[in-house]
């Protein structure tokens, strides 16, 4: 964007990180997720696995490659159209849905299982930056050091994210 010219140049900076967890159609039986091997089964034992084509879809298929199972997986696995994989799961599209932790928050008829286990998991990052077109520069500055500073991190973790950087 900054070659492009809708960044001011060297305000690019990194804010979070959204690791991926999984979920399933509320009420339907939680899979366990707490460690590579349960994680493992579960996604074998599943009938369907859904994700997006996104940075977290993407990473969601690193890790099946990186755990050995992604053949096993290939006749059961939906790429997503768009939207939250969260709403696809609420409406029954599949049984188990993989995302962003953050993006999986407050959708009715889904029920948040957990994070991938941590050793395998593969965190989406995102930045912020001064928009060019900014009639407030200084005031955008406040809000992004803000944004990327210690005091955040509370409200960050209220949507299941992590501070890319302190």
């Amino acid at each position: 964007m900054t070659r492009k010219g809708k960044l001011v140049a060297g305000s690019g900076t990194p804010f979070m990180l959204a690791g991926l967890g999984l979920g399933v159609k509320a009420g339907a039986p939680r899979p366990d997720v707490s460690t590579v091997e349960s994680f493992k089964a579960a996604m074998l034992a599943a009938k369907s696995i859904g994700y997006s084509r996104g940075c977290s879809g993407t990473h969601a298929a690193d890790i099946m490659a990186k755990i050995g199972i992604t053949e096993q997986l290939k006749s059961k696995t939906v790429l997503t159209g768009g939207g939250p994989v969260a709403e696809y799961v609420a409406k029954g599209d599949f049984e188990i849905g993989i995302q962003q932790t953050n993006v999986m928050l407050g959708v009715p008829g889904f029920d948040y299982v957990g994070h991938i286990p941590a050793s395998i998991d593969k965190p989406c990052p995102f930045s912020v930056g001064l928009m060019s077109v900014s009639k407030q520069q200084d005031l955008a500055r406040q809000l992004i050091g803000y944004m990327t500073s210690p005091a955040a991190v509370p409200f960050l973790a209220q949507t299941r994210i992590d501070p890319a950087k302190l």
